[in-house]
């Protein structure tokens, strides 16, 4: 066993919560013919997962690839948080690296939290940073729906530094997507493209409304007033 992705699990182990594991293995649809489908929980809160991750910025890739290998869903989330922290802190080469190793093991990042408390903070700067965007037009046309949400959340860094036209790029790609997931994503992604320029936002509604999803269409007008919610839902199909 490698000891240092021992040492996690028996962290993790300690936090657990075992009163807990229902009701997170129904609000991340574990259960049969769901997204999750044989997910296994174990009853740890992400703070209480962010401070095992925390303890243990040592790790190597080898620990995290290890530790995303298995079934535990907390177990897979701290594997990622330590990524994310890593990259945080780490000069320009080890973000290169940990980019790079990230990229190999999109296929253990199967739900949406674990998307989205890692994707946005590794690709995103580093695709800030002059990193190759191409990647996010390869992730969008994935067969795996995770892959996909990877690609939309990723975007989210760059719209929160005022950059927005790959954001506005990744969800006239998806569009037409039929998965719910990938659907709030886009809306999620371009309520916060609003939030940035709302110009850019109203050009995309007027001319996608009739094209997208009433989720999408919904979560991307959720901070409109009133009348101008009822003016795109009219619009939308």
């Amino acid at each position: 066993m490698n000891v240092k992705a021992g040492d996690i699990e028996r962290d993790l182990m300690e936090a657990a919560r075992p009163d807990k594991v229902g009701v997170l293995a129904s609000f991340f649809k574990s259960g049969c013919g769901e997204y999750g489908e044989g997910d296994v929980f174990i009853g740890v809160s992400v703070p209480d997962n962010r401070r095992v991750a925390r303890r243990h910025l040592d790790a190597g890739l080898d620990d995290v690839r290890r530790l995303l290998q298995s079934p535990v869903h907390e177990v897979r989330l701290c594997a990622l948080l330590v990524l994310v922290e890593q990259y945080k802190r780490g000069d320009a080469a080890r973000q290169r690296e940990i980019y790079d190793f990230y990229l190999t093991v999109t296929d253990r990042i199967n739900n949406w939290d674990l998307v989205d408390l890692s994707c946005q903070y590794i690709i995103g700067p580093q695709l800030m940073d002059g990193g190759d965007r191409s990647v996010l037009v390869m992730l969008a046309a994935s067969e795996s729906m995770w892959r996909r949400r990877i690609a939309v959340v990723s975007t989210l860094w760059m719209v929160r530094h005022g950059e927005v036209d790959d954001a506005i790029g990744i969800c006239t790609m998806l569009l037409g997507d039929r998965e719910d997931l990938i659907r709030k994503a886009c809306g999620w992604v371009l309520r916060e493209v609003g939030k940035k320029d709302k110009g850019r936002l109203t050009a995309f509604l007027d001319r996608h409304a009739g094209d997208m999803s009433r989720t999408t269409l919904r979560y991307a007008i959720e901070r409109f007033d009133r009348d101008e919610r009822m003016h795109y839902m009219r619009l939308g199909k």
